[in-house]
């Protein structure tokens, strides 16, 4: 939009697509605002806009605006607060001789969209958090055909072939807010609606299947994780160890961190009483977010093929049936601020079950780690249709 629509808007005081912020003193205001747009109860099918340094009268509150501001706005796309991932963009602008920041939310693809559990909607003035009924409205609204992968329904699947236990006792506690629980309005159908495990219609979705399945392989092919150690550096030398990893996506994540932990020993080294240095040939945190960033990246659609972890003598070799998705190309893979999510309601799920902290940091953090254990680097090959991350033993 140009200048001058912008001022046209910030001066619509009628307008529900219109927020004013004089500061950021309330971030979490900023989110539910967000979270609104995205949802776009009264389905106006535009987006939303927020100015922050206006006043409620679209005067100028004189708001300083600085690189950190805008860094710290921009980092509300993907802190992991609002699920799944807003699309937004954030621009400073000069408006009426007035420097502020407008923040453009777009309708959701894939509502209802949460901020820490919560479904925030407006409608007219209203903003508010949305009744068992408004949630059914947005979940009802969803389609197909617009959607990732990993929220198309499953067609050979049933409401049957979910571990409802699984899911109240264990995801729901941790993607839904203790209030909305609390209200014991919703029946399991409703809920597994709200949390895309099943689709408007009531069949279970790639999603559903992969957190809460209970035969993930008879509808997912490639949904598992291959283990296998040998006694070399070669796939030929023998092996030691071998295992399938199959399961929903809690049960996978914590069997997968056991075995690797279990293969990998922690040593201790005595400098001078009593000061000692415990250390492995790798570092554990390194090779959870790989693995992790493998299980979630990967490709599901049209492939029998699994994550593999090939355990050497040398190094560990992490193989992802999936090449670079979207933004994120060969040239700039790795590279810090550059991610985009292929499965992003998978992301969501790890991120609810509390093995994402902070969303694209992963190789980061991976290559921090490796480091500090003075380990070498990661190194990357990058293909079209498969990523491959090894990781050297400590010498």
């Amino acid at each position: 939009m140009d200048e001058q629509d912008l001022e046209f808007m910030l001066n619509d005081l009628e307008s529900d697509l219109v927020e004013r912020k004089a500061s950021l003193t309330d971030p979490d205001r900023v989110r539910q605002a967000i979270c609104a747009y995205a949802n776009d109860l009264p389905n106006h099918q535009k987006p939303g806009f927020i100015f922050i340094g206006a006043n409620d009268d679209g005067s100028c509150s004189d708001l300083e605006i600085t690189d950190e501001l805008l860094l710290k706005l921009s980092h509300m796309r993907d802190d992991g607060k609002i699920q799944p991932f807003p699309s937004l963009s954030i621009e400073k602008k000069l408006i009426k001789g007035c420097w502020m920041i407008v923040i453009k939310a777009e309708p959701s693809n894939s509502p209802p969209v949460r901020l820490n559990g919560v479904t925030w909607i407006r409608v007219g003035p209203r903003r508010a958090i949305a009744t068992p009924e408004e949630e059914r409205r947005l979940a009802e609204r969803r389609r197909s055909r617009d959607l990732p992968f990993d929220l198309q329904s499953v067609p050979s699947a049933a409401i049957e072939d979910l571990n409802l236990e699984l899911f109240e006792n264990e995801y729901l506690p941790h993607a839904t807010a203790p209030s909305v629980l609390a209200q014991n309005s919703r029946s399991i159908e409703d809920k597994l609606k709200a949390l895309r495990f099943l689709d408007p219609d009531g069949q279970p979705t790639v999603l559903g299947i992969l957190v809460v399945g209970k035969d993930t392989l008879r509808f997912i092919p490639g949904a598992y994780v291959q283990f296998l150690r040998l006694e070399g550096e070669d796939l030929t030398d023998p092996i030691r160890d071998q295992k399938e990893i199959v399961g929903p996506l809690p049960d996978l994540l914590r069997r997968t961190d056991e075995i690797v932990q279990a293969n990998n020993p922690v040593s201790v080294s005595i400098v001078s009483k009593p000061v000692e240095i415990r250390r492995s040939d790798y570092p554990l945190p390194a090779l959870q977010q790989l693995i992790r960033n493998a299980i979630l990246h990967r490709t599901y659609e049209g492939t029998s093929s699994p994550v593999r972890i090939y355990w050497f003598s040398d190094r560990i070799e992490i193989h992802n049936p999936g090449g670079p998705y979207g933004l994120v190309t060969k040239e700039n893979f790795g590279k810090p601020g550059v991610t985009d999510y292929r499965n992003p309601h998978l992301a969501e799920a790890m991120k609810v079950l509390g093995y994402v902290q902070r969303f694209g940091m992963g190789i980061q953090i991976a290559r921090k780690q490796l480091q500090d254990n003075g380990n070498p680097p990661p190194e990357f090959t990058i293909e079209e249709n498969y990523i491959l991350a090894t990781v050297r033993r400590i010498t």
